[in-house]
């Protein structure tokens, strides 16, 4: 299918579509979107930044506007429940953006803001409603929102969701709305929690699968570093001295972790800026904001974000630390390659993390290539995390499928700051040494047809 008109989608829908510049469904758009409007239940299985949010938003704004009605105050006709804040707020933009022509109401709710104009919203009752399921209960139980009314239930990211410990405000949620609904759940993983989680919610569901569980974006060329965690720091600096890396995402596993990265980047010239659960939301919103502008392009976050940041144009998502969940590792380098555009996604491993690089290659079923690490670093004494692996063997012991930076034809990156000091921190090209050609490789977007 190369046309959203021939989803079977409204004029206005279209137009809005149109105007947001996009040109054919994908495919968990084109598989979903059918059955969504013929009103079944739908589990659907895909990869982040494959167009998961206009598979059901598109669907459901057109079946509450075929069906126009005042929603009654304190209500909402459609009810989405999302993760984290950002997501919840990126999931709000979509359905008011996709459904400009029509005279549906959108409205979301999260928490780390006063909650009175959200009170007020909903004092007039909501067609589409995007919750975070901690804030959308403080509502219910004041009595400020009642889901009596609710048609459509969406659960988005539920891996992530049960992750962060919303099982059981779910299990209230549910009992809360109406056993006559039309429930779609959507996941970047199946898990067993999240098959049982349809069983329970869905009636006779249509599953729709795009890739297989917890493969990783085609798009986003691979690496890892195998260095010790001291000198992470230096290869970070380095690397980002690089003008190829014009947006960049980097993630840490705790939020001191990644303050840390930040003071450590300016200190060594590099503006920065991070974004994790100790910030308040409007930090949290100017951060992103200003990543999104451009000023800073480094951004600096937790994996609270590797779901929530829907930024086009990311260059690299460097994995600062190895995640301990491997499913968080594809979640993070979703931020690149989103929407069909190209990315680079590197990591550094430390010796300590070689059992979390492991369970990574284990559960995306592929072996990371390894990076040779920049002259400057390879030069220090190697301690055990930097020893080459002799044959690299991939599944069943074969070779991996490429091997590590195959494509490489290496260049001395070239900087124009100055040198300060012999480690090459501020401004030393040596700092980077020649890097592969991969990493400079132009991350352009190359919008799917």
């Amino acid at each position: 299918m190369t046309d959203f008109s021939e989803l079977g989608l409204s004029a206005p829908i279209l137009g809005a579509l149109t105007a947001e510049g996009y040109t054919a469904p994908t495919p968990i758009q084109t598989q979903a979107i059918p059955p969504v409007l013929a009103g079944r239940d739908l589990c659907g299985i895909a990869q982040t930044g494959t167009g998961k949010t206009a598979a059901f938003a598109l669907p459901i704004l057109q079946r509450l506007s075929a069906v126009p009605q005042r929603p009654a105050p304190h209500t909402c006709r459609a009810l989405v429940l999302s993760p984290t804040r950002e997501l919840a707020s990126q999931i709000a933009d979509s359905f008011r953006a996709y459904g400009a022509g029509l005279r549906l109401s959108t409205a979301v709710v999260f928490g780390g803001v006063p909650i009175g104009r959200q009170r007020a919203q909903l004092a007039r009752g909501v067609d589409i409603l995007v919750a975070t399921p901690g804030r959308l209960l403080d509502l219910i139980d004041n009595r400020w929102l009642t889901l009596a009314s609710v048609q459509v239930l969406v659960l988005d990211e539920a891996d992530r969701m049960l992750d962060l410990g919303f099982i059981h405000a779910l299990k209230r949620i549910v009992k809360l709305v109406p056993r006559q609904r039309q429930t779609l759940l959507f996941s970047a993983t199946m898990p067993k929690t999240i098959a049982t989680l349809a069983e329970d919610y869905l009636s006779n569901p249509v599953k729709v699968v795009v890739a297989p569980a917890a493969t990783t974006v085609e798009r986003v060329d691979q690496g890892v570093f195998l260095i010790p965690g001291d000198r992470k720091r230096d290869l970070l600096t380095g690397l980002l001295r690089d003008p190829a890396f014009t947006r960049v995402l980097v993630f840490t596993r705790t939020k001191h972790g990644a303050d840390r990265v930040v003071r450590h980047l300016s200190t060594d010239g590099i503006e920065a800026t991070a974004i994790h659960g100790n910030k308040s939301q409007p930090q949290r919103e100017r951060a992103l904001a200003g990543f999104r502008d451009g000023r800073p392009r480094v951004l600096v976050a937790t994996d609270i974000a590797a779901r929530g940041i829907d930024v086009d144009g990311v260059s690299h998502v460097i994995n600062f630390d190895l995640p301990n969940v491997p499913e968080d590792y594809v979640h993070r380098i979703g931020r690149t390659a989103r929407a069909g555009a190209a990315g680079i996604a590197l990591a550094f491993c430390s010796d300590e993390e070689r059992p979390y690089l492991r369970d990574i290659e284990k559960l995306t079923r592929c072996t990371i290539p390894r990076s040779p690490l920049p002259a400057a670093l390879a030069a220090v004494r190697m301690a055990p995390a930097e020893r080459p692996i002799a044959a690299n063997p991939g599944r069943n012991g074969h070779p991996p499928s490429r091997p590590a930076f195959s494509n490489a034809r290496s260049a001395p990156a070239q900087h124009s700051r100055g040198t300060s000091g012999a480690n090459g921190r501020r401004g030393n090209p040596s700092a980077t040494g020649a890097l592969p050609a991969f990493l400079h490789r132009s991350a352009a977007a190359r919008r799917m047809p």
